[in-house]
């Protein structure tokens, strides 16, 4: 599944895939969302999660800055307050926005 438009509308991200569906996701959720392993820890070969300390959001959180296209495959948002080392391959996209909840 691949984008054919991705636009930060408002506050939402929306999308237009090449199916000719649409999602749209809440950037608040999106940015809560993010697989890095800063915000999603990574797991090692023991089994044990390492992380960063955990960051209170500022407004700035929850605002792009801008959004780059990582080979053909996921995007990379860079949020206002700096944060931009998630990359969103295009499948985990779809399921933040298709998933139950609005942050």
């Amino acid at each position: 599944m691949q984008p054919n438009d991705i636009q930060v509308i408002g506050e939402e991200l929306a999308v237009k895939w090449d199916d000719g569906s649409e999602s749209f996701v809440r950037l608040a959720k999106l940015r809560k969302a993010c697989p890095c392993a800063s915000c999603k820890g990574e797991v090692d070969v023991m089994g044990n999660l390492h992380k960063g300390l955990d960051r209170p959001y500022k407004l700035s959180s929850f605002q792009v800055r801008s959004l780059e296209f990582v080979g053909g495959y996921a995007i990379k948002p860079v949020w206002e307050d700096g944060h931009s080392t998630g990359l969103f391959a295009f499948d985990y996209l779809r399921a933040v926005a298709d998933s139950p909840g609005d942050e």
